[in-house]
């Protein structure tokens, strides 16, 4: 005996699926559409009250088969009769409502360029307005804060069209971040700015509450990472709307391990839909896993924009009539969550990260991925440097420039440029956003810099006068490409000044390059003091001078000290002894020279053919960490399958595995008290990749600056080609550690790329033994199984954009680091001092209220890692300072400041007061507030 499923089955033409079909493809027409769509509706009401309505529905099928049999079509007569046939169901069906919301989904600069996102824009806010005039019932929802500044900025006649409707309760404000961003590879401190930012900017534009702005939209976010439940809290966020990176729940609430949670719904269909008559297919079902008898229906043509149609609009409303089916009503996210919001105690709880999908986002166009990481990185440090100088100095805090260089970093992480799954003209726009964000960091922290400086008191300094000099001005513009503060020379003579400025809430003593320009006399000995007059080990890196733009100039590595959250000054002169005479270049005896590299804390050895690491030993401990059967340290060229397709999103299987070290050129670097290096050379197919490997002096980690000329395209007909680095580890790894936004994550081995915002760590949890973990300075994709580690750097993925990395240049640092794996504090900062080195400023001597070295800031006590020191947004003298914990207890966090609070307390992300929680303490100079387990706390501190 055939079930009322099948025959319905045969009746719509469709094979066994989960749901049924949306389109119905045997009985076109109104009246067909309608019965058929009721009968399903029917079927899944009674398979969810077991079988409660099943004779009834199978009488009502029964007449229309027979009516199909006999017409072969379904007439408006049949479908009345069926329907009074199942009018015992009407009042049940009516108990069901589906809220329909209509959506614009608009991708940022996805498959087409930045006036295109625009045009799009623009064309699509104009049907919904004009929709809105047209269907009075009608309501909107809209997204992201950049569509309303894309208005604003191209339209403002249109945006006081918006603004009305909004005041009306008509067009509902889905945005509280900047963008639909990826939530793995953005720091915390961006994810937070997303909210900061949004939420000041949309209050202001469209004179909303910015508490109404309460839900994060993330329809198409590819995973999300384990702690974003406390970021949006901590911003106000209650609910959290998603399609991908989550199979199980539909309605839940997801914990962070903070213990902050927000309800979730969970888009069981597509973000994208347009209206069908079997929507109400997937009502009892649904309805019955929420506990709601309201379905949430979100609709309208997506990704290139132009939202509902009238359709959609005429379908609603016309199926609203059908008796046997749902209510229909448009409606807000809002409505469905405020229903949901009773139940919040009742929902199933989820807990842990919702990934993965799309992994090969974690590397596809890396030079996006490089502008993310640096552009943060800048930010934070011109932020903190340009707050104490505001403080301090009494210097302008360039608050609109930060806004704005933050909307690009912000901008950039939606999710498509990102995760790099655009075309050429996606990563052009968001290079050139790169561009301005570091025009505005690096200005903002040179002047910082200098107006500290220009307080040090350098007067007892003096050298002797060069009134020949040309030395003054030397150096516009050196550094900044490798993103660093211009290293322009404002000194003279044989005596100069140099400040180092350290970013950190702790002090540092590490190596540090120093440029010396138009030193006119020969560099035989030099003699480098700190500001007390102690000698400090130096080291030259280059042999003779180098040329650029009419000045010439050397390089020399300090090895220097820097107060944390401050400065400290260096003087460089000629020693006072003379150079050893010249010995004779040839050598007399010839003896085995291991390629070794080695300090107080580490040995490394490299295989003399093929440069691969065959030893790390931890000398603290004499323990070997390199498995002599497996080299680590290796450079491979990895070939992909790509026959899944959508290369620039999924990491293929891999196809073959090439190491690339053969023929390897090798050549001994410096050798000197602050650092050791060697270079190799690797070559394969077209491209050439430059290793330069060094050991600091005290330093406990093994540095990689790696620069490829990569020239490999991927291709449908061959394979993707991919640069790996590969690490295997010394000892038995059972799980992997990464650090993500606001925390760190571990995760089992998996055979696939999975994200962390710079390192990956193989767990190893034993006392007085070091575990080993790789730090990136532009790198988002690691791999961790097999007891080893490896990141993936260059995926030439060709579909979207054909050649995303073909011909460039590609620079990356990696950090091979022997630590604690117990005290995530110590890795994190590990990969901070990685990501943020010291910055060097040429001085003058001159008179200043300031000592030669001196701190403003210090984190002295507690488990948190500091993410931001920035000025208040709402102006005044007030810094407002950000942490967050780091190892899953409660602590307590001291700062020390260089002038006293007159008051401080806990703020949160929009930087408004926290009533709940316990108060700060300001005593003297120091500050102390209490930091929940897993949880990021902002602090305001206000000043006289």
């Amino acid at each position: 005996m055939r079930t009322i499923e099948s025959r319905l089955r045969v009746l719509l033409g469709s094979a066994p699926n989960s749901y049924w079909e949306e389109k119905i493809k045997s009985a076109p027409g109104h009246w067909g559409e309608r019965i058929l769509s009721q009968l399903v509706f029917a079927h899944e009401l009674s398979k969810v009250q077991d079988g409660r309505f099943d004779r009834t529905i199978e009488e009502a099928l029964s007449l229309v088969e027979s009516r199909i049999a006999e017409e072969a079509v379904l007439t408006r007569n049949t479908a009345l009769e069926a329907e009074k046939l199942l009018a015992e169901l009407a009042s049940e069906a009516k108990s069901y409502e589906i809220l329909s919301v209509a959506h614009a989904h608009i991708d940022m600069n996805w498959m087409w360029g930045w006036d295109e996102t625009v045009s799009v824009t623009l064309d699509t806010m104009r049907t919904m307005l004009n929709l809105l005039d047209e269907y009075p019932q009608f309501t909107f929802s809209q997204s992201q804060a950049s569509i309303y500044r894309i208005v604003e900025q191209y339209a403002p006649d249109m945006l006081e069209e918006i603004k009305r409707r909004v005041s009306e309760g008509r067009w509902e404000v889905t945005a509280s971040h900047w963008v639909e961003a990826d939530k793995n590879m953005p720091s915390g401190e961006s994810l937070t700015r997303h909210l900061l930012y949004t939420k000041r900017y949309l209050s202001s534009l469209l004179g909303i509450d910015p508490d109404s702005l309460n839900l994060d939209f993330e329809p198409d976010t590819f995973g999300h990472s384990v702690n974003v439940p406390d970021i949006l809290a901590a911003g106000g966020v209650r609910y959290y709307y998603h399609c991908r990176g989550y199979d199980g729940h539909v309605l839940y609430r997801w914990k962070a391990p903070s213990g902050q949670s927000v309800i979730v719904y969970r888009e069981p269909t597509w973000y994208n839909d347009t209206v069908q008559p079997m929507l109400g297919a997937y009502v009892p079902e649904l309805c019955r896993q929420t506990g709601l008898k309201t379905h949430l229906n979100v609709y309208g043509v997506g990704d290139h924009g132009g939202g509902p149609t009238r359709r959609d609009l005429e379908r609603l409303i016309g199926m609203n009539d059908w008796p046997v089916y749902p209510r229909i009503r448009f409606g807000t996210l809002a409505d469905y969550f405020r229903l949901a919001e009773p139940l919040a105690d009742r929902l199933p709880v989820v807990e842990g990260e919702l990934n993965f999908v799309f992994t090969g986002c974690y590397t596809s166009q890396s030079r996006i991925k490089t502008a993310n990481r640096i552009g943060e990185a800048a930010l934070n440090e011109a932020e903190t440097f340009a707050a104490v100088a505001s403080l301090a100095e009494g210097k302008r805090y360039p608050r609109d420039a930060f806004e704005e260089a933050w909307r690009n970093v912000l901008f950039n992480q939606f999710h498509d440029i990102l995760p790099g799954s655009g075309v050429l003209e996606t990563r052009e726009h968001a290079l050139g956003l790169f561009q301005q964000t570091m025009a505005a960091a690096g200005a903002s922290r040179k002047l910082a810099l200098e107006s500290i400086a220009a307080g040090i008191d350098t007067s007892s300094l003096v050298g002797d006068s060069d009134g020949g000099s040309v030395s003054e001005g030397a150096g516009v513009g050196f550094g900044i490409r490798e993103f660093k503060p211009g290293q322009v020379e404002r000194g003279r003579g044989r005596k100069r000044i140099v400040h180092l400025f350290n970013p950190s809430l702790c002090e540092r003593e590490e190596a540090v390059e120093v440029v010396l320009w138009d030193w006119k006399s020969p560099i035989q000995t030099l003699c480098v003091r700190d500001g007390e007059g102690r000698e400090t080990p130096y080291q030259l890196v280059d042999k003779g001078h180098h040329y650029y733009w009419g000045h010439d100039y050397t390089r020399l590595l300090l090895y220097a000290k820097a107060p944390a959250g401050g400065y400290s000054t260096y003087t460089i002169e000629e020693g006072d002894g003379s150079s050893a005479p010249k010995m004779p270049v040839e050598p007399l005896v010839e003896r085995e020279e291991p390629l070794v590299l080695e300090n107080e804390c580490l040995r490394a050895e490299f295989h003399p053919v093929t440069a691969a690491v065959v030893s790390l030993i931890d000398k603290t401990t004499g323990e070997e960490l390199v498995d002599a059967s497996r080299p680590a340290g290796l450079f491979r060229f990895i070939e992909e399958d790509p026959v899944r397709g959508m290369t620039a999103w999924q990491v293929g299987r891999y196809l073959d595995i090439h190491s690339l070290h053969q023929r390897v050129k090798i050549r001994r670097g410096a050798a000197g008290s602050v650092r050791q290096s060697l270079h190799y050379e690797l070559s394969f197919g077209r491209s050439k990749l430059n290793v330069t490997v060094s050991l600091d002096r005290s330093s406990r980690r093994l540095d990689f600056a790696t620069e490829c000329d990569w020239q490999e395209a991927g291709k449908a007909e061959t394979a993707i080609p991919q640069l790996n680095f590969h690490w295997p580890l010394g000892y038995k790894c059972t799980a992997y550690r990464y650090d993500v936004p606001f925390g760190t994550v571990e995760r089992q081995p998996l055979e696939m790329d999975v994200p962390g915002n710079s390192w990956a760590l193989g767990v190893r949890g034993e006392a007085e033994k070091p575990a080993v973990m790789i730090v990136t300075s532009n790198k988002y994709g690691f791999r961790g199984t097999d007891d080893s580690l490896a990141v993936s750097l260059i995926r030439s993925s060709f579909d979207p954009d054909p050649y995303p990395e073909l011909g460039n240049h590609h620079r990356t640092r990696l950090s091979v680091c022997l630590t604690d794996d117990r005290v995530n504090g110590e890795l994190i900062e590990t990969a901070s001092r990685l990501n943020h080195p010291l910055n060097v400023l040429s001085g003058t001597p001159h008179a200043g209220t300031r000592p030669l070295a001196a701190g403003f800031i210090e984190l002295l006590e507690g488990s948190v890692a500091v993410s931001s020191v920035k000025m208040a947004e709402d102006g005044g003298r007030a810094w407002v300072v950000r942490v967050y914990e780091t190892e899953g207890l409660p602590t307590t966090a001291k700062l020390r400041l260089f002038r006293a609070a007159t008051r401080a307390y806990c703020v949160d992300a929009n930087e408004k007061p926290v009533e709940s929680g316990s108060p700060a303490v300001v005593e003297g100079d120091t500050v102390s507030f209490a930091v929940p387990a897993y949880t990021s706390v902002a602090i305001l501190l206000q000043f006289d």
